[in-house]
């Protein structure tokens, strides 16, 4: 008789035993209270503060250039003090700059939470990806796939929750979603705490370093090599523009297809990402698996460049079947490109100092949110050319990439062994 083999649950997937789990049920946690209150800050700021559009203007702005720093800053401190610990500290922040908003109208003070949540925000998720690339091992593609997807579909849980709560047209909704955003952050600090620590290279060599006092300890900083990795790696990112700004601005001003198109091709975008991250990471599994992906990846980014320049066609239909399949294309980019960043940020950076190199790698993310909206809005107000040119300068940039990174991983053993991921 053959033994009776026992179905493997969703759970006993996730790389990283007990801990890992743990960490993902704090994505799923921590994502469902951002979208909470992500889809409805402005409207709060509108209706409950009574900000003007200026002002609130200058909120995002402020707030999105102070948290810039905090991915490098979070780096920094974990390669010295144990992660779940910083971690918590980090989630606590991020709660107590939620609720604080509640306790006033005051703009500078608005300002001055609404920065020390956004610096909590970018350090939260330097230090999640920190704690997955060390507890998770040659595992880590897989695990972040897994993450990413229950990020994702915690976002999308939280704008439901956020479009039922507004139904009923009352300032206090806007109140009890910020409360829920703050709760959701203590409820990681506290799920944080039961994490074990992972092992740390880094920690070891800053604890030995007595014995060692010449030692320089590696530094994203001088690495020229990572440097120019990670300003790559801001264009790659732009992508993330082309849903927020680019595609609702474009259907609007310069196609015929109906304006309701916009949320349904967010919602397209989402449940792809739900689907299919994890399948896709099978592909990413190796260092040199990675960078292989860079290619098709380039030809992604091309086409959908190129069709959003053709969905300037007549008529709805065929605006829409070329808009659709722009959002197709750059959300299969936008999934190859979360595995290839993934992998290569690690494999490029020491193991002792890998914090740091992560934080350096975060500005990337962080600076995107910058000049991303700018480089979408002016593709539009070049037109259909502007789109092509967009998409052909993100391709250029995963060849530059592709190449860039090439002599630094031939010197260095692959961070991940030349097998692919089990889906089970």
């Amino acid at each position: 008789m053959h033994p009776v083999r026992r179905a493997v649950t969703w759970s006993e997937r996730v790389p990283g035993g007990p801990d890992g789990r743990r960490m993902v049920t704090i994505a799923l946690v921590d994502r469902i209270g951002s979208g909470l209150w992500t889809s409805v800050s402005v409207l709060y700021f509108t209706y409950v503060s009574h900000l003007s559009v200026a002002r609130i203007g200058t909120l995002v702005a402020v707030a999105g250039a102070v948290g810039i720093i905090g991915s490098p800053l979070a780096g920094h401190i974990a390669d010295r003090f144990p992660l779940t610990r910083v971690l918590t500290v980090v989630q606590t922040v991020r709660a107590l700059a939620a609720l604080a908003l509640l306790t006033t109208d005051d703009f500078a003070l608005l300002l001055a939470f609404c920065a020390v949540g956004s610096l909590g925000d970018r350090a939260g998720n330097v230090l999640t990806k920190l704690y997955a690339t060390r507890i998770a091992g040659p595992d880590r593609v897989r695990y972040q796939a897994i993450q990413r997807t229950v990020a994702n579909a915690g976002w999308a849980l939280g704008g439901l929750a956020a479009a039922a709560a507004l139904a009923l047209n009352d300032s206090a909704a806007y109140q009890w979603l910020l409360v829920g955003d703050g709760l959701s952050f203590l409820a990681c600090a506290l799920l944080t705490l039961r994490c074990g620590e992972p092992p740390s290279a880094s920690r070891t060599v800053a604890t030995s370093r007595d014995d060692a006092p010449t030692t320089r300890p590696a530094s994203p900083w001088r690495d020229r090599t990572y440097l120019a990795y990670v300003a790559t790696e801001t264009v790659l990112f732009l992508d993330d523009a082309v849903f927020k700004v680019g595609l609702p601005l474009w259907i609007v001003h310069a196609t015929d297809a109906p304006h309701g198109l916009a949320p349904l091709l967010m919602v397209l975008n989402n449940v792809m990402v739900v689907a299919l991250q994890v399948p896709l990471a099978r592909f990413g599994a190796t260092t040199a698996a990675a960078r292989t992906l860079l290619l098709p990846l380039s030809g992604l980014f091309c086409l959908g460049g190129i069709t959003l320049a053709l969905s300037t066609a007549d008529g709805a239909v065929a605006a829409t079947l070329f808009l659709t399949a722009a959002a197709v294309a750059f959300t299969v980019a936008e999934m190859l490109h979360a595995t290839v960043s993934w992998e290569l940020s690690v494999a490029l950076a020491p193991e002792a100092a890998q914090g740091s190199y992560l934080g350096a790698h975060g500005l990337a993310q962080a600076a995107q949110r910058s000049i991303g909206p700018l480089t979408v809005t002016a593709a539009i107000a070049v037109g259909p050319l502007g789109w092509a040119a967009f998409g052909t300068t993100i391709a250029a940039t995963c060849l530059l990439q592709h190449r860039l990174v090439r002599d630094r991983l031939t010197r260095t053993p692959l961070s991940v062994p030349p097998t692919t991921v089990s889906e089970h």
